[in-house]
């Protein structure tokens, strides 16, 4: 069976995440170990014993939420369920560089941490007495419709940052700039204006400083070239090389997450079945929203993230 993997990003995060995992897999309880010693404090213990707001800060949840992710990927190999492609949502990216060879684990972790360090510290940069610099789902308009609505309203500090589904669009931007935009939007009839459980304007202009400052950590890493199929947020498309994912990694800081267009590129490319590899199951909905009212598409994503779900796929 041919299976694209999905990873997860921010916002999928949860107080307990992977502790099934922890608990009963010798590798993915190392693969915590391998975390803290790149994260430079005790994953496990922020992952089981921390808050919902110690695991939002960007500069502790992307190691968290990446570890989660491995582990849950560790598990699914330890029974003979491999990928034959491999996707990740944001953050999520970088497992599936690991998973189709691009990085090794250990250079992964440690680069989601400096890339969490470098966007937290940017981020509350932006930040004003008005509020946080943060990102919003718009729920129930098209993404030309809410470019359109913000332009004739002359909203300024807001951009499109996740092109999650055709009805789910989420914006990066300041605390005044997100105020302003849902006004707007809802006047334009969105239905919902959500806020997320993220700490920062990611993937929009206003992270040009994270991108500068991260490139140059990038620039120490090795970046192999992928030997399965691994699809980029930024282009939609396929990574051709390790040095094409290199620099995609430091345009993904302020370029739009392009998931609809990766979604269609991995519906052509014929798989059988898609795994959400980590905590939650927010990939899985969006992709229901993507095939909605195409009956003709039978590919499902099914949730891989804790343990009862990989022993039922055995």
């Amino acid at each position: 069976m041919r299976r694209c993997f999905l990873y997860p990003g921010q916002g999928a995060q949860f107080p307990g995440m992977g502790k099934d995992l922890y608990d009963k897999h010798p590798e993915a309880k190392e693969l915590f170990d391998t975390a803290t010693a790149a994260a430079g404090f005790d994953v496990a213990e922020l992952v089981f014993s921390g808050s919902e707001d110690d695991l939002k800060a960007t500069d502790r949840s992307q190691v968290a939420i990446t570890t989660v992710n491995l582990a849950a990927r560790r598990v699914l190999l330890g029974r003979g369920i491999e990928s034959a492609g491999a996707a990740g949502f944001s953050l999520g990216e970088y497992a599936a560089l690991v998973d189709s060879g691009i990085l090794s684990e250990n250079d992964a972790l440690q680069l989601v941490t400096l890339r969490g360090q470098i966007m937290e510290r940017v981020s509350r940069s932006l930040d004003s007495d008005g509020g946080a610099a943060g990102m919003a789902a718009v729920i129930g308009m098209g993404s030309d419709a809410i470019v359109a609505c913000l332009n004739d309203a002359g909203v300024a500090g807001a951009y499109l940052a996740n092109l999650n589904s055709p009805v789910q669009t989420v914006l990066s931007g300041t605390a005044a700039g997100l105020e302003q935009a849902a006004v707007a939007l809802k006047e334009c009839g969105a239905r919902r204006v959500i806020v997320l459980k993220v700490s920062g304007p990611f993937h929009s202009p206003l992270m040009q400083v994270a991108k500068d400052d991260f490139s140059k950590e990038l620039a120490g890493f090795e970046f192999r070239d992928p030997q399965k199929p691994v699809y980029a947020n930024v282009t939609g498309r396929a990574i051709g090389s390790g040095e094409e994912s290199r620099r995609l990694c430091a345009e993904q800081l302020v370029a739009a997450v392009r998931w609809v267009d990766e979604e269609s590129v991995i519906l052509a490319d014929g798989y059988d079945e898609l795994l959400e590899v980590g905590p939650g199951e927010v990939l899985g909905g969006l992709w229901k929203a993507f095939i909605k009212g195409r009956e003709e598409i039978t590919l499902q994503s099914l949730p891989a993230g804790k343990l009862d779900q990989i022993a039922a796929m055995e």
